[in-house]
């Protein structure tokens, strides 16, 4: 239980700083609908990849118990 804290405090703040970074990188240099499309595109796949870690480790704690 304490496992799926620490995944969802680590997704949260993962990608509030993907998205403030991207916000950072391009905010001023281009539109801000694409700014924002940028955003959720780049959030969506760090978001994939965060859940592919935790399934992973998921699946792999389930296969070492007895």
């Amino acid at each position: 239980m304490v496992e799926i804290l620490i995944f969802v405090v680590a997704a949260i703040s993962g990608l509030f700083i993907t998205g403030y970074a991207i916000h950072m990188l391009v905010g001023g240099l281009v539109s801000t609908d694409t700014e924002f499309q940028l955003i959720a595109l780049v959030c969506f796949v760090v978001a994939c990849g965060i859940a592919y870690m935790a399934w992973d480790v998921i699946k792999r704690r389930r296969i070492q118990r007895p």
